[in-house]
């Protein structure tokens, strides 16, 4: 994978949080903090992008004639299988 160099800037507020987070051992270094929000911030937009689809899917499908009680008893059959 290439690596590609990049200059940010901080406000001294935030270069203290920063170093102080690598002095208590969360981080190495600054690029290593700067990667992990990256990372972070990738999955939340993921997790975001796969609810909106499943919200637009089960509008889509139109009402249900199930029960609470069916849906409920099927969302425990379904944990129960992946224990």
């Amino acid at each position: 994978m290439a690596v590609i160099r990049k200059s940010i800037t901080f406000t001294e507020q935030q270069d203290a949080f920063v170093k102080s987070l690598i002095e208590q051992g969360f981080y190495t270094n600054d690029s290593e903090y700067i990667r992990d929000i990256i990372r972070k911030d990738q999955e939340r937009r993921k997790r975001i992008v796969d609810l909106n689809e499943a919200l637009t899917e089960g509008i889509e499908s139109g009402p249900t004639d199930a029960t609470i009680n069916n849906i409920w008893e099927d969302a425990m059959n379904e944990h129960n299988a992946g224990k």
